[in-house]
């Protein structure tokens, strides 16, 4: 989250909050899920 905040000029709080959003939207439970998914949908 350290590092993603740094790269994107947001809290690590901001960047906790929208990795639960997505993980909730998406019905996940994890990010490796999360790229995963992106993997088979060609975006990663």
């Amino acid at each position: 989250n350290a590092e993603i905040s740094r790269e994107l000029y947001m809290s690590v709080a901001t960047v906790k909050a929208h990795v639960s959003r997505v993980l909730e939207k998406l019905e996940l439970n994890n990010r490796v899920q999360i790229a995963l998914l992106a993997h088979d949908a060609g975006e990663a």
